[in-house]
């Protein structure tokens, strides 16, 4: 399998595209590909927008490439989402798209396409503790379609986003369509008062109101807030589920981190 791994956001660290050749080479089931266009950096982005852009239409154009692996996450591809979606290429049909954090605003537009999308572990993810094991699991997802990898209370439609990256693509062009799904979120790095700001936003969404339920994975590097915020990102949760009128289906095996599961958003039984 031929996997091309591509930056939409930030650059990706030489380290980890090292670390990730030799896994790659170890296990003898794929082909990692790394686009030149990973490596270039423009201020906070791999690249200016047209860059990006570009290098990402390639490798969907591409007929040899089986799969497209969004090398990190950070903040940028929200700035292309809606170009690639305006001249998507035949062969992008044909591929997994694999990714998480900011690759949400893809894999919404995405998913929404009729294209095949997954939340996953990316390349970046190798410099972590634990790193290995995680992009270990996301190329069994890619390769094999190894259930092992997936988040295991999985039992039908689901889909996972990063709740700030929620948040903002709510009312765009890239908000696929919840109805039913088991929808999982996570955050990183925030305050618990812009936690409770973004669930209201989100759980206010008519859109959102359609899920099954939803499911909270790991808000970690909570920033401190004086005075504390009243309750955890647990309370701050189903409270909003509560007043919105979403069940919510407790907790979930996501995050920002080498734990990171899998949650492909085309369900399959077999």
């Amino acid at each position: 399998m031929r996997i091309a791994v591509v930056a939409p956001s930030c650059t990706l660290n030489r380290e980890a595209a090292e670390a990730m050749q030799a896994i790659a080479a170890s296990r003898g089931d794929c082909e990692l590909v790394i686009h030149p266009q990973c490596f270039e950096s423009d201020g906070h982005f791999a690249g200016s927008d047209e860059m990006r852009l570009l290098a990402l239409l390639e490798v969907m154009a591409d007929p040899s490439v089986n799969a497209v692996w969004f090398a990190r996450g950070g903040y940028g591809s929200n700035r292309i989402a809606e170009a690639v979606l305006a001249d998507l290429p035949a062969a992008a049909s044909s591929k997994l798209y694999l990714g998480y954090s900011d690759a949400g605003f893809l894999h919404g537009g995405f998913h929404k396409a009729g294209l095949e999308v997954a939340w996953g572990p990316m390349p970046q993810d190798v410099l972590r503790t634990g790193g290995e094991a995680a992009v270990n699991r996301a190329l069994d997802w890619i390769v094999r379609r190894d259930r092992a990898a997936l988040e295991p209370a999985l039992d039908g439609p689901a889909m996972a986003f990063n709740l700030t990256v929620l948040s903002n693509l709510l009312g765009t062009s890239l908000e696929p369509d919840f109805s039913g799904v088991d929808l999982l979120i996570e955050d990183i790095g925030e305050h618990l008062y812009r936690i409770d700001r973004s669930m209201f936003h989100v759980t206010a969404s008519p859109a959102v109101r359609k899920v099954r339920r939803l499911r909270l994975g790991r808000v970690s590097d909570v920033l401190p807030n004086a005075p504390p915020f009243a309750g955890d990102e647990t309370a701050i949760v189903e409270q909003w589920c509560a007043r919105s009128g979403i069940p919510f289906g407790g907790r979930a095996d996501i995050g920002h981190d080498a734990q990171n599961r899998v949650v492909p958003f085309r369900w399959r039984n077999d």
